[in-house]
């Protein structure tokens, strides 16, 4: 299986598995469960492991990744992503290296600007949580935790730098500034929020989009939930191409992102599931007819809307993601 599985070429040269799996256990997986599955996702056939440091398991899936170099796992074998948490804006080295250090590696291939705001709240807070320190998208701010990033790929500690919840004005400003350029923009991404402009826009500028969410995020905390939201899976036209190649709605959903050109981070600690979904992009991709059926139905159901970065009490997450085209301002 790890043969066929389809690689990302980035700028650099290197390739990047082109389906990850997820290691953010919300509020339904442990952290030893979350270790658990990393364990098995390597057994399935996956090489590519999405991690943060936020989601409070790295020293748990260090362990795992110790005992499989101990095996005779090479470290070039894996790609291992972390990303730096808002509260460590001003000190990326320092969240790097406890990164390292749980994860039990000499270096990483991909590490991640996890938001563009330095807003810190507590893990399983209310969504109408807001930290009183509090600040906006400040892009001298953000270029000084850039300045960082870069630094760890000069001194060897992650092989490539990249974003994550970036907007296209973001990215336009820190895309002119950079000293070295993003590798990786991640975003969530899915059938009924496909972000097809953006989208476009991290291909353009030759960065590599990876999706999280790519299922719909079925179990997502009930606190990210609004009575709006959508089910991807449960989409007639997705329930349709899945029955006529005879796989779960699942499948459809991570053979659409792949041949969106993006990499899937789906997360499971079912080996039933992280089995399957590995499976489904190695073969029998959907038809042009499918893709174009599939397009159709986007719903720009933002799922991951993330009100507890906001600055102000009286903003709609809207002001995040600068759906008019600019960045909101202060």
């Amino acid at each position: 299986m790890v043969k066929a599985i389809p690689v990302r070429a980035l700028y650099t040269g290197a390739l990047m598995p082109a389906i990850g799996l997820g290691t953010f256990g919300s509020d339904h997986a442990d952290a030893a469960e979350v270790a658990g599955a990393v364990r098995g996702a390597f057994e399935a056939g996956y090489r590519h492991f999405d991690c943060a440091a936020v989601y409070g398991n790295e020293k748990e899936i260090g362990a795992v990744f110790r005992e499989l170099f101990d095996s005779g796992v090479k470290r070039e074998e894996l790609w291992i992503t972390s990303k730096v948490w808002n509260d460590m804006h001003g000190r990326v080295e320092e969240a790097c290296q406890r990164s390292l250090a749980d994860l039990q590696l000499e270096y990483l291939d991909l590490y991640l600007v996890h938001w563009p705001f330095p807003n810190w709240h507590p893990p399983g807070c209310k969504v109408e949580s807001r930290s009183p320190d509090a600040r906006p998208y400040i892009h001298d701010e953000y270029m000084k935790t850039w300045r960082q990033m870069e630094g760890l790929v000069d001194k060897g500690m992650t092989r490539h730098i990249g974003t994550s919840n970036m907007t296209i004005p973001k990215l336009r400003l820190l895309l002119k500034d950079a000293r070295i350029r993003p590798a990786v923009n991640e975003l969530e991404l899915h059938p009924h929020f496909q972000q097809a402009e953006l989208l476009d826009y991290v291909l353009a500028n030759g960065m590599a989009p990876v999706g999280y969410c790519p299922l719909g995020s079925p179990n997502r905390p009930p606190r990210d939930m609004t009575p709006t939201d959508t089910v991807d899976m449960e989409d007639p036209v997705i329930a349709d191409i899945a029955r006529s190649h005879g796989v779960h709605p699942a499948a459809i959903c991570l053979k659409w992102v792949v041949q969106r050109g993006a990499v899937p981070i789906p997360m499971s600690t079912k080996r039933r599931n992280y089995a399957a979904n590995l499976e489904a992009i190695c073969a029998d991709p959907l038809t042009e007819e499918e893709m174009g059926r599939i397009g159709a139905i986007d719903r720009n159901c933002r799922l991951v809307k993330g009100q507890v970065f906001l600055w102000k009490a009286d903003q709609g997450w809207e002001d995040l993601w600068d759906v008019d085209g600019e960045i909101t301002q202060p």
